[in-house]
């Protein structure tokens, strides 16, 4: 079993500036799996909690998960309000792109260049409601394309037509085209990931399967990826990771026509959590591992002791 040292989160208090959170971190070493830190900020009188998801780069599910008790729309001025701003990386290799379905929240691994270090770089994203799902698997990018026009596909024309709505054949680039001012298409037909003339939808299941991002995450990831860059579209609603000796689990709810009852999902963190350690069961607080996969609220929580 690993060596076990005392550690403590980082707890930031204070009220948002006006400035957008930064969401890139160093690579941290091969024996270190988290990323970023939990804080806390005091809600203004005008923020509706997806005024601070977006000002923090967090997806809308995810600031929901992490503040069960703060309302939506009026959290408050003065309400303190939680960021889930600390991330297990997720088991894949670290290089190009790595999208996590169920966590809905995408990893960009960049290498080293000249003197700048290696770094991942994390933003939330929508995926694909559960009747247009986002697929699984290694893919990559074939196409990048700034200020798109859409050609809505004939199935989406058709439910857009049942609902009353004529979508064109070609919707030209602008602030009324869905696909945003980028897009980055990929390696499996028809799916994109792209930019949004929907913001507050991000980190939500809303799209008919592409992946989208902020505008400003997708402008400052553009520039950045190269045609070719591998992209991993994984499952994992439970992630375990080590850091400065201590095991961490952070759990998300499963997709909907996934979700598993509460021995399933422990039977799973088990096999994760001895896969980390060589095999081998560590001495865990049952009462932290108990309360992560109760509540599943995205944010990590060690568990040994």
């Amino acid at each position: 079993m690993k060596l076990l040292f005392n550690t403590t989160f980082l707890l930031l208090l204070f009220a948002a500036p006006k400035l957008t959170w930064a969401t890139s971190y160093p690579l941290p070493p091969i024996d270190n799996q988290l990323i970023g830190q939990v804080q806390k900020t005091l809600a203004r009188q005008e923020d509706t909690l997806l005024d601070i998801a977006r000002h923090y780069d967090i997806g809308q599910k995810e600031i929901l998960l992490a503040n069960p008790a703060v309302d939506r729309w009026i959290p408050g001025g003065g309400t303190e309000v939680t960021i889930p701003s600390r991330f297990i990386l997720p088991d894949a290799p670290k290089k190009g792109i790595v999208l996590n379905v169920p966590e809905m929240r995408l990893y960009h691994f960049q290498k080293e260049n000249g003197s700048n270090p290696k770094t991942v770089t994390t933003h939330p994203v929508s995926i694909g409601r559960m009747d247009w799902t986002t697929p699984l698997g290694q893919t990559r990018i074939t196409q990048k394309t700034e200020n798109p026009t859409w050609r809505p596909p004939e199935s989406i024309k058709k439910e857009h037509a049942e609902e009353g709505e004529i979508l064109p054949d070609i919707v030209p680039a602008g602030p009324d085209n869905p696909l945003g001012l980028f897009a980055l298409r990929l390696g499996i037909p028809g799916y994109l990931i792209h930019s949004t003339n929907k913001p507050f939808g991000v980190g939500m299941r809303v799209s008919h399967g592409c992946v989208r991002m902020y505008p400003e995450d997708i402008e400052r990831l553009f520039p950045n990826v190269k045609v070719g860059t591998p992209v991993l579209i994984t499952n994992q609603p439970i992630k375990v990771g080590w850091f400065t000796g201590e095991l961490y689990i952070e759990v998300h709810p499963a997709l909907d026509e996934e979700s598993t009852p509460y021995e399933e999902r422990l039977s799973k963190a088990l096999d994760l959590i001895e896969k980390a350690n060589d095999s081998q069961l560590p001495v865990l607080n049952g009462l932290a591992l108990r309360k992560a996969l109760h509540e599943q609220n995205g944010i990590p929580i060690m568990i040994t002791k």
